[in-house]
This record gives C-alpha cells, structure tokens and sequence, in this order.
C-alpha cells in the first residue's frame, strides 16, 4: 500500500508540475509566435478544459496519496506535501471553474465587439489573464517545493 500510495503521489505530482511547465514554456509560446494573437487565443483556450481538468485529477491523487502516507505513520514530510498540494489543487479548481470560463467569455466577447467597447473588454480580459497567470506561477513554485519534499520523504 505505501509503495502505491507514493508510486500515486510522485506520477500525480510529475504529470502535473509537468503539464504547467510544458504549456507555460513551451505550447503557449509556440502558439503566440506561430498564429496571429486571436487565433492562438482560441488554440490556448481550446487546451484548458484539459489542462485544467488534468491538474484537478493529478491534484485530489497527490493529496489523497500524500494524506494516506501521512495516516499510515509517513511523518511530518508527507503532511508538509498535503499543505502545499492542497493550495496547489485550490488555485487550479478555481482557475478552471472561475478564472478560465470568464476569461473566455471576453474573449469571444472582444471579437462581437466594436473597437471603444473592445478597448475596456480588453482591459478586463487582461486583469483575468494576469491573475490566471499568477495561479499557474504559483501552482509551479508550491509543486517544485511539494516535489523536493517528496524526495526528502522518499529517500531511503
């Protein structure tokens, strides 16, 4: 049991740290540089139902895994794990549910939209955008801190 539970944990946390670091540094770039703005907006906005619901799956695995280990006699590592995963998953089901779905909707909203209404939809879309950005940074920062204390736990 230990040994899936942590098999669980480190696959949950890799995939998703992994999936952050993939679609910030490279997807998102790529598209931006490749498609004019408004078509890779739609790429990008087409990829985060999945990337969201990607991180959500991979954030109740690594906490279950990570609150199992610490039930069975884990220790305090595998508590400090929970304590950052838990924020991590927080940030990304409220950027899926909350930030995304609102963020969409002024995108499509700034393309039906004639220029001087467009101007202050676009300043709108770019306050979701910032603090969508800022969720992801952080869901980045706390899984590298959750990965390193994984490995401090999981040493022999």
């Amino acid at each position: 049991m230990e040994f899936l539970a942590k098999f669980l944990y480190g696959t949950a946390l890799a995939v998703w740290v992994g999936s952050v670091v993939f679609f910030s540094f490279v997807v998102a770039p790529a598209l931006f540089r490749t498609f004019p703005t408004a078509e890779a907006g739609r790429a990008v906005g087409a990829i985060f139902p999945n990337y969201y619901l990607i991180g959500g799956v991979c954030g109740v695995v690594a906490l279950v895994s990570a609150l199992v280990l610490w039930l069975r006699g884990g220790g305090a590592l595998w508590v400090s794990s929970a304590a950052l995963v838990a924020p991590m998953l927080a940030a990304t089901l409220y950027a899926g549910a909350v930030v995304e779905p609102r963020a969409a909707s002024l995108r499509q909203a700034i393309h039906a939209s004639e220029s001087e209404r467009a101007e202050s939809l676009r300043a709108e879309f770019g306050r979701w955008h910032r603090r969508a950005v800022q969720l992801n940074g952080a869901v980045l920062v706390l899984g590298a801190a959750a990965l390193g204390v994984a490995a401090a736990a999981m040493r022999p």
